[in-house]
């Protein structure tokens, strides 16, 4: 039996990932705005939850592809990637170089795993 290459299923787990990342930015917005509006006008978290349902079409059509799940979903994990870069250029939030390093020890683990999977 001939295995599927996993380019495409790695490549939609990491527009998974960027859209997980968006969702959970506006589950922030929000959360901050619960005590504010209410809950059926508060369009972040609704806008967040159409972006989780678009991260379980692209989980999908990634197995369907033939993805492998111990090679696909660790490439999920770049969704904490692409948070930090959110945080630090959309909020304007503070980060250290142990976070730095943190995120780059994260992709240096996604990269193994992609890298490491038989074609």
């Amino acid at each position: 039996m001939q295995e599927s290459s996993q380019l495409v299923p790695i490549l939609l787990n990491l527009a998974a990932a960027l859209i997980g990342a968006l969702g959970q930015y506006f589950y922030k917005l929000g959360g901050t705005r619960l005590s504010l509006v209410p809950l059926w006008k508060n369009w972040p978290l609704f806008l967040g939850m159409i972006l989780f349902c678009g991260v379980m079409f692209l989980f999908v059509l990634a197995f369907k592809a033939g993805g492998k799940l111990s090679v696909t979903y660790p490439v999920y994990a770049t969704t904490f990637v692409w948070a930090f870069l959110l945080a630090i250029f959309v909020n304007k939030e503070s980060w250290t170089m142990l976070q730095l390093a943190g995120i780059l020890v994260i992709l240096a683990g996604v990269i193994l795993v992609a890298v490491g999977a038989k074609a």
